[in-house]
């Protein structure tokens, strides 16, 4: 507790952060939060998926609405609806101890007219995917003149999933803003576009050392078999696991369902979470999962982003990632709160070899091989 009040934040945040198990500093926070408690400034942060991101631009930015002005005074921008959910969902929660502060989540996937109703009441917080923010400014429901602060959250991931013509037109809408924090996994080319043509020369610049990123808790592991007996590999390994429950992660669409469909053939307890659901099937397949009706939930990155279920015992890498921030991300949702988890990642080919000692490398971890 008392570390949290050393980088700035209010008891009645710690007491909600306590019930939620956050109850020492990640290094991301640890750096963001001093900074971001001291005044209006810009923020550049370079950090990982998974780093505790939410709580370090979240708590500063509930300190710093106004209560009395029943106005946006705020708009997070995020790549996906899940993460859109997660972090209002955060928000909430951080501030069940405190005055009330109302957040709301626009996103594409709900039927407009629903999130239309809920912006006509008073709001503080929007939390939103580029596109949905449009199109709900543009039929008059969102007006952000008296909007302070913006957030950034996987500035690469938004400009990555072609979003950069949104980000412009809302940032100019948001002129009046006194500040604007960026958080990014890479700082590319095309974040270094936005940071030079929207945040101030002398912004706040943070790094998160990727020593820092991974969970010491995670057991990382790799299994070798070959593409024929990926399928059996796995059915042992969740044999093995019994009533533990955890993800598994493939690379595509097809290969989340195809793999789903198998599993299930083989009286798996398992559903599958990819782009072809829409929001209201996406849900119920969450809804079933923390309900703990399945044990294993088979699913693509993009929509894992934002996924927030606790005691997750394995992460299984059916596919490996691309990137190097997708396996932080990953394997981030095992291990929770003290616990411990295993990261399993299936090699088939050489190149999938390479891919390990690359990941043990730049992440700084070591992942061992299991039989």
């Amino acid at each position: 507790m008392s570390d949290f009040v050393r980088l700035g934040v209010e008891k009645t945040y710690i007491k909600a952060l306590s019930e939620i198990n956050i109850n020492t500093p990640t290094p991301v926070q640890e750096q963001v939060l001093p900074i971001l408690n001291s005044g209006h400034c810009d923020l550049v942060a370079q950090a990982q998926t998974g780093t505790g991101k939410t709580a370090a631009f979240g708590l500063p930015l509930l300190r710093s609405v106004n209560l009395q002005d029943k106005v946006v005074q705020a708009v997070i921008l995020c790549p996906t609806r899940e993460l859109c959910q997660q972090i209002a969902k955060q928000l909430f929660k951080f501030t069940k101890y405190g005055e009330k502060i109302f957040t709301e989540a626009v996103y594409g996937g709900e039927q407009i007219q629903i999130q239309l109703d809920r912006l006509k009441r008073p709001t503080h917080i929007i939390v939103a995917t580029p596109g949905r923010l449009i199109d709900v400014m543009e039929r008059g429901a969102v007006n952000l003149d008296r909007v302070d602060t913006v957030v950034l959250d996987e500035a690469d991931e938004m400009l990555s999933m072609g979003f950069r013509k949104q980000l412009d037109k809302i940032l100019f809408a948001a002129n009046n803003r006194r500040q604007t924090w960026l958080f990014s996994a890479t700082i590319g080319k095309d974040v270094q576009l936005i940071i030079r043509e929207f945040l101030r020369s002398d912004a706040e610049k943070v790094t998160v050392s990727k020593k820092s990123v991974v969970n010491k808790n995670i057991d990382h592991q790799y299994v070798q078999c070959d593409q024929y007996s990926k399928l059996a590999t796995l059915q042992q390994f969740l044999k093995v696991q019994g009533k533990n429950r955890g993800l598994v992660f493939c690379r595509t669409k097809a290969g989340t369902q195809e793999l789903e469909q198998k599993l299930l053939a083989k009286g798996k307890k398992v559903a599958a979470l990819h782009g072809d659901l829409g929001q209201r099937e996406r849900d119920k397949v969450l809804r079933s999962f923390k309900k703990d009706n399945f044990q294993t939930l088979i699913a693509t990155d993009m929509v894992a982003r934002g996924i927030d279920i606790d005691a997750l015992n394995y992460v299984v890498h059916y596919d490996l990632p691309e990137h190097d921030e997708y396996y932080t991300h990953r394997s981030g949702r095992t291990a929770r709160a003290g616990r411990r988890g295993v990261s399993l990642s299936f090699v088939s080919s050489g190149r999938d070899m390479n891919r390990i000692k690359e990941l043990e490398r730049k992440l700084y971890i070591s992942i061992n091989r299991v039989r």
